[in-house]
């Protein structure tokens, strides 16, 4: 298949769309669009790192095409504030170096990160109002107001001289969103009378049906539920769902209790959301220290870490090893969150500890105390309804869901669905849709200060040695060819205590036996350093089933 140099051809006098990141996977969003030799990106987002990426906490989209763009690279567009959609700014604008466009809350949202990395006054990052318009060369882009678990979402519209695109971002349709406005819809329905070429379309819940549930039943809920209790009571959400903590707040004020705040993102969140003019007329939270002070049956916690985050607050209370808060039995922990998909055996580990204690869980599958922020399979045949594209291209959700999206769009009438991988570059115009090429795609993990390719031999030798452990072993060879003293063996992630000292024997004996039989041969320091390597790797396999990764070492004395 051609590559990036056909597509970037592709878009000279075509209309291309080449998802990056978030196309055939959940997070990590990246789209760009090419029309007339000029390109914008939309989102900018970060997924995050599990056991088979040991030290890497957060993973963004590789952005070498983009890159190759340069100077024909018009602008970063971002639709909403979740990390999945702007968490890789401050990462991977040195690379890109081309002005951001954001809301006053999103844009909010990005400053700290690009203060840590000393950005700040260098990325020029431009705020939109909302249903304000972007004038980006062959791209006229006006942002249309949504509803999702976060404020100010925006859907994009995309105007070019070759046709019209839907970008949703994230949304659904929410009839009682509390904080913000309703979705467009006349806007919706205005560019569906004019004519949409294609929309991109969000495709996360597409496998439920029915609505997505609203914000406001989830405050109605809140408020009876947290009346069925007597002790402690803590809420585990996102902290960057501000409707849903405004939500909390009132539940806990409706239930004459005082709410304090664990962990630190919820006060970042909860002090811009101030800053934005979010959050009016609810009380100043307590500290997590303050919380301490006030009667089991009159504080409400609201806490991070209700995926199971390592070292989330919500974690280190179920572990006691918070140190202001503690759960106790005959208190209650309520998960107002979905679980995100790969994080269930965390999430289940931490409920299992918090039960063990005596503690109370209640779920969105117990009490209607969480809803989506994505549409269902009601809201999605809306917004086909209102918009009418002539292309549907799903985007936002793993394999199985882009297929699932787009037999759904056809079974709405949309006869032209297309299915686009990360790294394919569809032509939307003019002419039929086509792929008309590939580019590098992949991922890279922040290793430290710096990011580092998934597929490096690095990320591999740490997984190899997280899995299977190390052995290093030093040999010093006398000028006969013969060990000068007892090797020194160092074993790591191999053997328990009352097995080391054993291994450790076994390897040294066949130390010694590998270095005689090489001794009446011709020095050889790397042919030696590679046989032992061998030798303490059979050594250990036949002890204990291992293939450590394993390092010898050979001077001569």
């Amino acid at each position: 298949m051609n590559g990036s140099g056909a597509v970037i051809e592709a878009a000279r006098d075509g209309l291309v769309y080449v998802p990056i990141g978030g196309a055939g996977e959940i997070g990590m969003n990246m789209y760009a669009y090419g029309c007339q030799g000029k390109w914008i990106v939309v989102e900018c987002g970060i997924t995050f790192g599990n056991e088979t990426t040991p030290g890497i906490d957060v993973m963004t989209a590789d952005p070498a095409f983009l890159e190759e763009l340069g100077d024909d690279l018009l602008a970063m567009v971002l639709t909403h504030a979740h990390e999945d959609h702007q968490g890789a700014t401050a990462y991977l604008w040195p690379r890109l170096q081309c002005p951001v466009y954001a809301t006053q809350f999103t844009a909010a949202m990005v400053r700290p990160r690009l203060a840590e990395e000393g950005l700040l006054d260098r990325v020029p990052l431009n705020e939109v109002p909302l249903k304000g318009a972007i004038e980006l060369g062959p791209f006229r882009l006006r942002l249309i107001t949504v509803t999702h678990s976060i404020p100010e979402p925006n859907a994009l519209a995309i105007e070019t001289p070759l046709g019209r695109i839907v970008h949703t971002g994230d949304w659904k349709l929410d009839p009682d969103p509390l904080i913000g406005p309703v979705a467009d819809e006349a806007a919706f329905r205005s560019l569906g009378e004019k004519g949409i070429l294609a929309m991109v379309c969000d495709s996360t819940n597409v496998f439920v049906p029915g609505d997505s549930g609203s914000e406001g039943d989830v405050r109605r809920a809140l408020v009876e539920v947290v009346g069925r209790y007597r002790n402690r009571v803590a809420v585990a959400c996102f902290a960057s769902n501000v409707a849903r903590i405004e939500s909390i707040a009132l539940a806990a004020e409706a239930n004459g209790r005082d709410v304090a705040l664990v962990g630190r993102s919820l006060w970042r969140v909860t002090e811009i959301a101030r800053e934005c003019g979010y959050l009016q007329g609810i009380k100043p939270f307590l500290t997590e220290h303050d919380a301490g002070f006030v009667p089991r049956g009159n504080i409400l916690l609201i806490c991070t870490g209700s995926q199971g985050e390592r070292g989330s607050a919500l974690a280190r209370i179920s572990q006691h090893d918070h140190a202001n808060i503690v759960l106790e039995d005959g208190d209650a922990v309520l998960f107002s969150s979905r679980n995100i998909p790969g994080n269930e055996r965390n999430i289940y580990a931490m409920q299992d500890r918090l039960v063990h204690d005596g503690v109370e869980i209640l779920t969105g599958r117990d009490a209607p105390i969480h809803v989506s922020g994505h549409p269902a399979r009601d809201e999605l045949a809306q917004l086909y309804d209102w918009v009418r594209p002539g292309i549907s291209v799903p985007m936002h959700g793993e394999h199985r869901h882009l297929r699932e999206h787009a037999a759904f769009a056809r079974s709405l009438g949309i006869n032209d669905a297309r299915i686009v991988a990360d790294g394919a570059a569809l032509k939307l115009a003019p002419g039929e849709p086509e792929i008309v090429g590939q580019v590098q795609v992949g991922r890279l993990g922040l290793d430290g200060k710096r990011l580092v390719p998934l597929e490096d031999a690095l990320l591999a030798e740490r997984r190899r040695m997280n899995f299977a452990g190390f052995a290093f072993v030093s040999v010093g060879i006398d000028s006969r060819g013969r060990l000068a003293e007892a090797p020194r063996i160092t074993l790591r992630g191999l053997a328990t205590g009352a097995e080391e000292a054993d291994l450790a024997d076994d390897i040294e004996a066949e130390i010694e036996r590998v270095t005689e039989r090489r001794a009446r041969r011709k020095w050889d320091a790397e042919r030696l350093s590679e046989d032992l390597r061998l030798a303490v790797r059979r050594v250990v396999s036949r002890a204990i089933g291992k293939k450590p990764v394993t390092e010898v070492h050979v001077f001569r004395l």
